[in-house]
C-alpha cells in the first residue's frame, strides 16, 4: 500500500522525522510490518508511506492494511490525502 499524507503542523524536516518516525514505529509494534518513507523525503509537509504486509491470506492481509490506514486516520497530526492499496495473490 502506498499513503500520502500531509503533515500540517511540521515547520522542518527535523519536526516531519519526530512525527513519522513515531508512527512508522507504532505501526511496525502494532501490525507487524514492513513500513518507510518512500518519496517526498525533502518536503516538510507531505510525506508517501510505503506499507507491505506478507500473509498466505489475501483476506488478512487487506484487513491489516485497512488497519494501519484507520491507524493513520485516526492520528491528529498527519492528514491522509490518498491510499493505493493492491493485494497481489499467487
Amino acid at each position: 500500500m502506498e499513503i500520502q499524507l500531509r503533515l500540517d503542523g511540521c515547520e522542518s524536516l527535523k519536526d516531519k522525522r519526530r512525527v513519522l518516525r513515531s508512527l512508522i514505529d507504532r505501526m511496525r509494534h502494532d501490525f507487524n510490518v514492513a513500513i518507510s518513507e518512500v518519496a517526498d523525503q525533502d518536503l516538510w509537509g507531505n510525506a508517501t508511506i510505503g506499507v507491505a504486509c506478507v500473509s498466505n491470506d489475501a483476506r488478512h492481509a487487506e484487513s491489516v492494511l485497512q488497519h494501519v490506514l484507520d491507524a493513520f486516520d485516526a492520528c491528529p497530526e498527519v492528514s491522509v490525502v490518498s491510499a493505493d492499496k493492491r493485494v497481489e495473490r499467487s
